[in-house]
């Protein structure tokens, strides 16, 4: 009985692992648990493109939203681990929104297995050019005088849109009033519209809508002034000592799934970063390309996801 069942095992994992030496050979669904036009959603259709060419099978993005990413992310964490249902991410629904609500129905650490950081993701905050402030010092003066008043757009409580605001607030002592929309392109066409006067967005979303005119750039969220935009002070230097935020791009697929299959993943990812013509057109659009391994990866989740959990229970964050 012992060595058919021995013989029984060992059939069943060569038959896993003959499944996978011709992965892939069908298109790979991923899931994008956030509003197509976002900052991650633009990186990874540009990354995606190039990785079907390398893989030789199309990676179809679908958007998935609502309730702040967490539709999306239940259905890929609940997807079939078989290598053909990915994720593509922000950090917020991996690291910010399951320490704000511990019913968010799924486990970033683990229900998930990461495959690599795409991208790092540089901040800004804009102002349509009526709002009542032309820089941040004037932002925090119209704030004081009506606490509470002036509205901000974010993608939804507990977005980054919405934590990147609040640590604002905070640093800098002021209130504002949140508007939230189902999604960060949503709230940056608020803002681009002057439905709402400011929000903060990833750089690369308002990117065009600063340079055209339609929006203004009131400060980076990083720690020093960026290539792109060097005239634009960082939000640290303009008012709020010690500010900084910034946010990543990753994929991931469903917990359980073949490591091969995350392997090949990896390494077609990677392959695409290093392309010259990606990575420029990236780096041109603001993004700053990572491109790790699936244990960096790991780690850099495992340490994020505790370091947001603290910041979010010392600053007393709580989704609406």
């Amino acid at each position: 009985m012992r060595r058919w069942l021995l013989a029984l095992m060992m059939a069943a994992c060569a038959g896993g692992a003959a499944a996978q030496t011709g992965y892939p050979d069908r298109p790979i669904r991923v899931i994008m648990p956030l509003a197509a036009g976002s900052a991650v959603d633009v990186v990874v259709r540009i990354v995606a493109d190039r990785m079907s060419e390398t893989l030789g099978q199309r990676l179809l993005i679908e958007n998935q939203t609502g309730a702040s990413g967490m539709i999306g992310m239940r259905a890929g964490a609940r997807a079939t681990p078989d290598g053909y249902t990915l994720l593509a991410v922000n950090d917020a629904v991996l690291t910010m929104l399951p320490n704000l609500d511990p019913n968010a129905g799924y486990d970033p650490l683990r229900d998930l297995a990461p495959i690599g950081q795409i991208v790092r993701i540089r901040w800004a905050l804009v102002a349509h050019p009526s709002a009542p402030a032309a820089d941040i010092a004037g932002l925090i003066e119209a704030a004081r005088a009506r606490p509470g008043a002036i509205d901000y757009a974010s993608g939804g409580a507990g977005s980054p849109q919405h934590i990147a605001m609040e640590m604002f607030l905070r640093m800098a002592g002021i209130r504002m009033n949140h508007i939230s929309y189902r999604g960060a392109t949503p709230a940056l066409t608020a803002v681009t519209a002057g439905e709402v006067p400011f929000g903060f967005f990833g750089l690369p979303t308002p990117n065009a809508f600063i340079r055209s005119g339609q929006l203004r750039l009131l400060g980076t969220a990083g720690p020093a002034r960026i290539d792109t935009f060097p005239d634009a002070p960082t939000i640290a230097e303009a008012g709020v000592p010690g500010y900084a935020f910034f946010t990543w791009g990753a994929f991931l697929a469903p917990g359980g799934t073949p490591p091969a299959a995350v392997a090949r993943l990896n390494a077609a990812l990677r392959e695409t970063l290093a392309v010259p013509a990606v990575r420029e057109r990236l780096e041109g659009l603001g993004y700053e390309v990572v491109g790790n391994t699936p244990d960096a990866f790991a780690a850099a989740l495992a340490r994020d996801h505790a370091a947001m959990g603290a910041l979010i229970r010392d600053a007393g964050i709580r989704v609406e």
